[in-house]
């Protein structure tokens, strides 16, 4: 098989428009008004673009690519060639991305990422929208076969109940799969609204040491030039609320999730369209996340990480976000039905672990105020002392921080909680911890504290974004490492049992 046709003028102008304008600005740059120079920038780009364009009709003619029973087989390459077997066992995700250009012609672009992966294994860039369809529906079917007939699922099933079970997953196939969650119009505004993240404002604030003293300089910082400078930073942080708002807008417009056989489906995006899969089979973590705004108004989104791939990882870009916003009691009952967890009730970090957040916040308190004044002394003058309040607010953040800490250990699940602008609490399986974790920094050691991480095969164990139970005490931290160690060899016993 090949790429649609009409990707090589969509390759070309894509890759070669850009390139070509960068050299003929550059050429006349350069050349200034030297008509020789600008004819010859001219002369170059117009090469670059008609270099490009051969090049992409070579690449569209030695790309192919053939989908059989159990692998993707991929051949391509314009100056070298590469030959690629994906085996379908090993496919997590398998995107089809569409922008708006895309979708007036008609075709899309098919990505599909492998687990453990650290990148798009395949990317086929351009098929027809149909092919697109074909190859996702295709890649799944086929690997859950393989699956199956590892598990030995196949010949412990009668040809009646194959039968039947072929009729089902066609007939669901029919309608489309099962509707989970559709975003509506409403709730995607109010996701915008609520999904804002203060620490967009620290990009304005990296600025601020270059900004001051252009300011200083025009502007008296007393009096009305304060209340001119205050009145600029809180339009700031409204336009910064009101981009992070339209962002989340055209990321998830129209956004469905549907269950179709052992997968989970997602359609999203103005823009650009994307429809991808998230296979329940490689689940890792249930995530449930809450920001401060949602958390004030009762609302959360639900998140699932795979073998390989966690939410905002690239290159799926999020595609493992199940739900971006729904009432917290929507969100839990939608995550027990992708894995069955108890009702936990969390227990939190020893008194102590308290007391060391407000050291901790009053240090940052202290470093912000002199900073403050070192700025009013080298640079500008400034209110430095405005922020001395600061300090009063270590206190309460240590309280807020404290009680957002905490884990739980159920019959087949552990459930783990941190985060202090958002709060996540995640379920892990015990059948799914890799790696226990007992660490222990030199200020937890200074308080006999220790965290225990509960590593799995997500992409979040690179991130340092792993479920974990913070700031425990020393004995406790290493009695539950032992606990669970024994919990993840019997659910690994058990599993081995009901094997067929």
């Amino acid at each position: 098989m090949r790429l649609h046709p009409l990707s090589i003028p969509v390759r070309v102008v894509s890759r070669g428009v850009g390139l070509a304008w960068a050299f003929l600005i550059g050429g006349v740059a350069v050349g200034g008004r030297d008509p020789l120079l600008v004819s010859g920038a001219v002369v170059l780009a117009a090469l670059v673009l008609v270099a490009v364009a051969g090049y992409e009709v070579a690449y569209y003619r030695r790309f192919e690519y053939e989908l059989t029973d159990d692998s993707l087989d991929i051949r391509s390459g314009v100056f070298s060639r590469r030959e690629r077997e994906i085996p379908l066992r090993r496919v997590q995700n398998v995107d089809v991305t569409r922008s708006f250009v895309a979708r007036l012609l008609g075709i899309a672009e098919v990505d599909v990422e492998t687990a453990g992966g650290g990148g798009t294994e395949a990317n086929l860039r351009f098929v027809g929208r149909g092919e697109a369809d074909r190859l996702q529906d295709a890649i799944r079917e086929r690997r859950a076969a393989l699956q199956r007939a590892d598990s030995g699922a196949d010949d412990a099933t009668t040809e009646g109940d194959a039968a039947r079970t072929e009729a089902d997953a066609a007939a669901a196939e029919r309608v489309g799969g099962e509707t989970l969650f559709e975003l509506s119009d409403r709730d995607l505004l109010l996701y915008g609204a609520l999904s804002f993240d203060p620490r967009l404002a620290s990009g304005v604030l990296a600025l601020a040491p270059f900004v001051a003293p252009f300011v200083g300089r025009r502007v008296e910082l007393s009096g009305l030039g304060l209340a001119v400078v205050v009145a600029f930073a809180v339009v700031g942080v409204l336009a910064l609320w009101l981009a992070s708002a339209a962002a989340r807008v055209v990321q998830f417009y129209g956004f469905r999730l549907r269950r179709v056989g052992d997968d989970l489906r997602y359609e999203r995006g103005l823009l650009q369209r994307r429809d991808g899969t998230i296979p329940l089979s490689k689940l890792q973590t249930v995530a449930v996340e809450e920001n401060v705004l949602m958390r004030r108004y009762g609302f959360a989104s639900l998140a699932v990480e795979t073998a390989g791939y966690a939410p905002g990882s690239q290159p799926s870009g999020g595609s493992e976000a199940a739900v971006p916003l729904a009432a917290r009691e929507d969100v839990l009952a939608l995550a027990r039905t992708l894995e069955d967890f108890h009702d936990f009730e969390l227990s939190r970090p020893p008194e102590r672990a308290r007391k060391r957040y407000v050291r901790r916040y009053a240090l940052v308190g202290l470093a912000v105020v002199a900073g403050g004044l070192a700025v009013d002394q080298f640079l500008v003058d400034v209110p430095w002392f405005a922020v001395v309040p600061l300090l009063a607010l270590a206190w309460p953040g240590a309280r807020y921080a404290h009680a957002n800490r905490g884990y739980d250990l159920g019959p087949d699940h552990v459930v783990a909680q941190a985060g202090f602008w958002t709060r996540r609490t995640r379920v892990v399986p015990y059948r799914r911890v890799q790696t226990l974790i007992d660490r222990r920094t030199v200020f937890q050691r200074r308080w006999d504290l220790a965290t225990v991480v509960f590593d799995t095969a997500g992409s979040r164990s690179i991130s340092a974004g792993d479920a974990a139970a913070i700031d425990r005490d020393g004995e406790e931290a290493a009695a539950l490492v032992g606990d669970v160690q024994e919990r993840v060899l019997a659910s690994v016993y058990d599993a081995g049992e009901n094997e067929p």
